[in-house]
This record gives C-alpha cells, structure tokens and sequence, in this order.
C-alpha cells in the first residue's frame, strides 16, 4: 500500500513538472501570439454563431420534402456552428502563416493543435449522435472528447501514468483506475458490438420464413444471451481479470433468485415453454379472461397484447401458462362466429334461412367456400328464434365489426322480401266488474 501511495506522489510530481514546462513555453513571444490568436478566432467563432445561428436555423424551417434524417443532420451541424467556424479559422491561419508567411511550423503548432483537437470534438459530436441512449450517448462524448484532448496535446503518457498508479492489492490482482478505465470501454464496446449483432440476427430471423415467428423470438433471445454475456467475459479477460471469481456471487445470486424472485423466474420459464411449443406466436389473435387482441411481441417476462381500443396489456407468461387461453388463429385462422334473430310467425322460415344466408354471403370478409347456415333454434313467445353461422380467416380485423355488418346485411334483406321482425307481443284483458248485489231487508 506505501509502494502505490508512492508511486502514484512520483506521477503527480513528474506531471506538475510537465506542466510547469508547459506554461514556461507558452510565456515566450511566439507562444504569445498563438494564443492571441487563438483568443481571436474563438471570439470570431462566437460571433459567427450570433450571426449565422437564427438564419440556418429559419432555412431549415423553410426546407420542404426534405427526409427527417436529412432535417436533423442540418440541425445538428446548425448547432456547431461555433464549432465548425473555429477549425475553419484555425487551419486557415495555419495554412497563411507557414504558406503564404512562410513560417516556421514553431511559430504555428499551438494553433495547428487546436485545430487538430477541435476537429476531434467536431467528428466526434457528429458520430455519437447516433447513439439512442442518450445517458450513454453523453458518457462517450465526454471519454472520446478527453481522450482526443489529452492525445493531441501530447499527454497521454502522463495520464495513463497518473491512473496506473491509483491502483490497490487484491489478494495476487492488482486493480488499478487504468484497468478499470479499460475494462468499462473494453466491455462497452463489445456491447454495442453485440447489440449490433443480435439486432442483426433478429431481422434476419424474422425475414427467414422457413423459422416459425415463435422460433425466431426464442432463437433471438438466446443470441442475445450469448453475446451480451460474451462480451462480459470478453471485456473482463482483456483486462486482466479472471471471472471465475464470481462464481460465490452467482452463488449468492442463485440463493436470492430462489427466496425472493419467484414470480420472475416463473415468468422467464414460462415464456421460454411458451416459445417452444409454440402455443402463441406475434400475431395470433387470442382472449385471456375479457381481454381480447392480437399479440404484439413476446417478451422475457410478458407478452405484449394489443386490444382493438388501442390498449396494450402485458400480460405476464405464467398467466398464459396456468390460465384457460382462447387462440382463435393457433392451428389455422378459420373462425365461426355466429349471430340470432327472430321472425314474425306469419313469415315463411324456408324464405328466412334462404335470405339470411344469401345476406350472410354477400358481406365480404364472410367465407363464400365455407358457406354460410341458418337454423331455426326455437319458438319464441312472439318470434321464431334463428341462428346464422359463417366464416372468416382474419380476426385480427375484429369481430364486432364483421357482426354488425352481417346484422345490417340481414336489415336490408328482410326489408326487400318483407319479414319483418316483432315486437313482444302481450294480451290485455279488461275485466269489467259485476254490479253489486241489493240489500235485503
């Protein structure tokens, strides 16, 4: 432990030297006038972004059938403005004085490193846009944007001298902040390597129809499994560390999924039953209780329901495991809806069966192979009661809607040949009360 408080008081020394060199430089006259200059090219800088700023910006508002992705690169160079006006200074100036002066690249290296580190930022801030996460997105700029700086100004010996020698003894492993610097890029690089890959992966499982959909979503989890945990392991062994050491904290981590995650666990297991015996899969239109939509995706821990409101449930995997689900498009899309109605009593039932199944088949999302029937279930008190029964193939279209139009294909129909539905018919009787006997005497 005093070696490394040593050593890491002899890094800082050897860096206040460095830096005390530095600054005896930059006292000279030729250093001087590079930071005067440098002082006026960051004013100029500012001062173009005042002025080009608000015009860049009302030219973009004014650009029409331009793609979205055209539209932010505009914006986000708008925003840079200073940046990009600076770097374009800055190598002017070099390309005058050491060109057209004729100087030597002494009297100009201060500026030619600015230069060269403000182009860094520059490229730097454009490439990172691309990054979703906008956590991450930030922590990169800054690591890209540090290391950039320390690299062009020549410093980076010192600084990767500095943090290797912040480090403490574990047991035979030396652990420093370099190694730990190292292994969070290391491993962030490998996982966004390994989001790229199985995202990848995904789409083509997807595009491949000779996978099932709820193959191609096990297939694709257990590819991000690997790589992710891949680029765990990877990330560690190229630091140095040796990740056999975890296995008393995946002990540990097996003993609390035991006790206290059941019901996430349970849920994991059953999603993976769920994917292979393939009982649902994205897109299958199914009824849990009185929810009733088509999946949307299948998750580690639940699987996402659409309603036909536009609601979204997500229902965990245990409940479609242990629950009486209805999937009405699992061995074949074919569905039987039927509908009832009653007649007057005075109206042909051989006319009605033959007109409710013609009005049946002229809807059009009704099966014209699977005809159409029509039953008669009963004698009601003041109708004859009928069933009609028809087809469709696509119920993610719905069901209430394919009802109302058969309903309203029938009205037309009944109206055309005269059936007519009844009301409830009920019978009054008035009874008029007999006279009241005289009295006798």
């Amino acid at each position: 432990m005093e070696q490394d408080i040593q050593a890491f008081l002899a890094e800082l020394q050897s860096l206040r030297q460095t830096l005390e060199t530095s600054i005896r430089l930059m006292m000279l006259p030729s250093r001087q006038l590079q930071l005067g200059i440098l002082l006026a090219l960051i004013l100029l800088a500012q001062l173009s972004r005042v002025l080009l700023a608000g015009r860049i910006h009302d030219w973009i508002r004014s650009l029409e059938g331009r793609s979205k992705g055209q539209l932010r690169i505009f914006i986000m160079l708008q925003r840079r403005v200073a940046l990009i006006t600076f770097v374009l200074l800055a190598w002017a100036t070099v390309h005058v004085m050491r060109d057209v002066m004729g100087l030597f690249p002494s009297r100009s290296y201060m500026i030619a490193a600015a230069g060269t580190i403000a182009l860094a930022w520059l490229v730097i801030g454009i490439t990172t846009r691309f990054i979703n996460n906008r956590f991450v997105r930030h922590i990169v700029n800054w690591g890209a944007w540090i290391y950039a700086t320390l690299y062009f100004s020549g410093m980076t010996k010192e600084a990767t001298s500095l943090l290797d020698s912040i480090s403490v003894q574990v047991q035979d492993y030396r652990l420093s902040a370099l190694n730990i610097l190292q292994a969070i890029v290391i491993t962030g690089a490998l996982l966004v390597s390994a989001r790229m890959l199985s995202n990848a992966g995904s789409r083509r499982l997807r595009e491949n129809s000779d996978i099932s959909p709820s193959m191609g979503v096990l297939l694709s989890k257990i590819l991000q499994a690997f790589l992710y945990v891949s680029a765990i392991f990877i990330g560690l062994r190229a630091v140095g560390f040796d990740p056999t050491g975890l296995t008393v904290l995946s002990g540990a981590i097996g003993v609390g999924i035991g006790f206290g995650l059941q019901k996430i666990v349970s849920n994991i297991v059953s999603g993976i039953i769920i994917l292979m015996d393939r009982s649902v899969k994205p897109g299958d239109v199914i009824s849990l209780g009185e929810t009733f939509g088509w999946i949307q995706s299948l998750g580690a821990r639940y699987v996402s329901v659409v309603t036909r409101d536009g609601r979204e449930y997500l229902i965990p995997n245990e409940d479609l495991i242990t629950s009486q689900v209805v999937n009405w498009s699992h061995s074949d899309e074919f569905v039987r809806l039927d509908i009832t109605f009653g007649t007057d009593y005075a109206n042909d039932p051989y006319l009605v069966r033959r007109t409710a199944i013609e009005a049946a088949t002229s809807v059009q999302r009704v099966l014209k192979n699977k005809s159409p029937v029509c039953h008669i279930t009963g004698f009601g008190d003041s109708s004859v009661d009928y069933v009609l029964r028809f087809w469709i193939t696509d119920p993610t279209m719905g069901l209430t809607n394919v009802r109302g139009d058969v309903y309203l294909a029938l009205w037309d129909a009944f109206k055309i040949h005269g059936i007519s539905i009844p009301y409830p018919r009920r019978d009054l009787r008035m009874l008029t009360p007999e006279p009241a006997p005289a009295p006798q005497d």
